[in-house]
């Protein structure tokens, strides 16, 4: 039972990790278009950098002297910025035009960060999947000692 447990923990980690991922993705969706910022220039786009990471059970700590219970989760590591240069384009009247007439935007692609979207959202319900499964085990091993 002390496993069932952990892999709760571990696919909690793995909806905690998409929650954030997906965030970003849609930080960075919403200001595709951002040409000026508090920090000046445009938006910078942001990737997260997932590392795997121990997990404990806190539900499991009776069973922890009795048997070793860690799986590995999944946390976010770091959130990175894009700082390449930014995509340059001619548009004279625009407010944040620089002398030449050429305007900063963020490199942004949003096809590319809907596909992601969408891919942190499966990963998101596979997780959930995961925990009903395993709810569902744990439902059936006491309806056992009954």
């Amino acid at each position: 039972m002390s496993s069932l447990f952990s892999s709760l923990s571990i696919s909690a980690s793995g909806m905690t990790a998409e929650r954030q991922r997906a965030e970003v993705l849609v930080e960075n969706i919403a200001n595709a278009d951002t040409t000026r910022t508090a920090n000046g220039g445009p938006y910078r786009r942001q990737d997260v950098i997932f590392q795997s990471q121990d997990v404990g059970s806190p539900f499991s700590s009776i069973f922890d002297t009795q048997m070793s219970s860690q799986g590995t989760g999944v946390a976010i590591s770091q959130v990175i910025t894009d700082q390449s240069d930014p995509e340059r384009r001619y548009m004279p009247g625009h407010p944040d035009a620089d002398k030449d007439g050429y305007v900063a935007f963020p490199k942004v692609n949003p096809a590319e960060d809907m596909v992601d979207l969408l891919g942190a959202s499966r990963s998101y319900q596979a997780n959930v999947s995961a925990i009903s499964a395993v709810k569902d085990m744990i439902q059936r091993s006491i309806d056992l000692f009954r």
